[in-house]
């Protein structure tokens, strides 16, 4: 066990505060972006076209001295997220707040608070009933374990190797996947497939027709089918089976990440539960799961070769029943038809969902001797892909073994 002594973290920070608690004035021609607890993700601040932008003005009289050595937290709401500061042009929100350490050990720290047990005691002391407030004070008198400086460095640097090549194999997906998409779009977006000599089909002039479920001109001799008619659509549990300490993952909507499944955070639910989900909708290698609440349309291709989760507020596209079109299907359910399909059956004013009658019923273009041959031409990237994919995982499963082991002391590092 580690004989490491404890500190406030008020006493190896030289400033612990939060982010700004009003309304700002936005500015959507400046790239000053205002960040809350949702934009730490882990170690990096998220931004997206949704993220909201403030004038310089606004930068200057909420200015807050952010440096190399500080770590964002999350404290309303989702509580324990965070992020490292990289020279973002950002102004925090009162849902962020700010650990200016004196050193590099915000490296070790960003993986202490990993620790179910730091987790859970943020949790634990954080106040409200409905929505989770973590104080300033809280923070600043939470007593930490502070090691040597060799320890707390070789203990980051070992964790945070696994993340960087966890992260450089998200960014080799990305570029294959982006690869993939050239090639659907030209084929099933441009149509500049090639034809019967060889040549752009549309490009060299190839007789199009309007389609009116679709809206624009496809090929002619090509169909438009309901995508249900090619492959099973089903979802997941209606009901809400009861958590249990031991058992079987319950994967919905919001542990549905692109780059994995988040087990980390789902709830187990008993073997009797899990038998009875699986009889409406049995998982599989090969199928696609895609998210119907929250962030819809997040979607994975499962490639686990052993399953043992089940699904709720998640579509399951069956293509495993027809392994020619999984390659084909998956980006059609990431393409501008998929999008333009979705902003009309979308529903919900508070809680924005889609039903499974509407996924069914979307309609797809269907050209047999074409998606078999998209399928040949991408499924090497598309196996390098999804062995990356569960290097991942493994990766990640032993990062969160080493974790606990380092930080008790019953691993050591030379």
């Amino acid at each position: 066990m580690n004989n490491w002594k404890y500190d406030k973290l008020s006493n190896l920070c030289s400033r612990i505060g939060d982010g700004l608690h009003g309304t700002p004035e936005y500015s959507n021609d400046s790239d000053i972006y205002f960040i809350n607890g949702n934009n730490l993700k882990e170690g990096k601040i998220e931004l997206t076209e949704n993220t909201k932008k403030v004038s310089a003005q606004e930068l200057k009289k909420n200015f807050i001295p952010l440096n190399g050595n500080s770590l964002l937290l999350s404290i309303n709401g989702t509580i324990g997220s965070m992020a490292f500061y990289n020279n973002e042009k950002v102004i925090l929100g009162k849902s962020s707040a700010y650990l200016n350490f004196k050193s590099e050990i915000n490296r070790f720290y960003y993986y202490y608070f990993q620790l179910p047990s730091v987790q859970q005691y943020f949790y634990n002391v954080a106040t409200g009933s409905t929505i989770k407030n973590l104080s300033l004070k809280s923070i600043q008198d939470f007593e930490v374990p502070v090691p040597e400086l060799k320890e707390w460095k070789n203990i980051s640097k070992v964790l945070s190797t696994i993340d960087e090549k966890i992260t450089l194999n998200n960014r080799i997906n990305a570029e294959l996947e982006a690869m993939a998409k050239t090639l659907y779009d030209y084929w099933f977006v441009q149509f500049d497939f090639p034809n019967s000599i060889g040549k752009p089909y549309k490009t060299s002039g190839g007789k199009m027709i309007w389609n009116e479920e679709l809206k624009r001109e496809i090929p002619k001799d090509w169909e438009v089918h309901e995508i249900n008619s090619i492959i099973e659509v089903k979802d997941g549990t209606h009901d809400s089976p009861k958590p249990q300490m031991k058992g079987y993952s319950l994967i919905t909507s919001k542990n549905l990440k692109v780059t994995g499944l988040d087990f980390e955070n789902a709830n187990l639910i008993s073997e009797e539960d899990y038998l009875s989900i699986i009889k409406r909708s049995n998982v599989e290698t090969g199928d696609i799961l895609f998210s119907m609440i929250g962030n819809i349309g997040t979607i994975y291709k499962v490639e686990e070769t052993k399953i043992n989760f089940a699904i709720k507020n998640v579509a399951l596209y069956k293509t495993s029943k027809k392994i020619d079109y999984k390659n084909y299907i998956y980006m059609f359910l990431k393409s501008i038809d998929m999008d333009r399909y979705m902003k009309n059956v979308i529903s919900g004013s508070i809680q924005k969902f889609i039903g499974l009658n509407s996924l069914r019923s979307t309609p797809i273009l269907s050209n047999d001797d074409y998606i078999r041959r998209y399928n040949e031409l991408t499924n090497a990237l598309f196996v390098k892909l999804e062995n990356i994919k569960l290097q991942n995982q493994k990766l990640t499963e032993l990062r969160d073994w080493l974790l606990p082991m380092l930080m008790n002391g019953q691993i050591k590092i030379n």
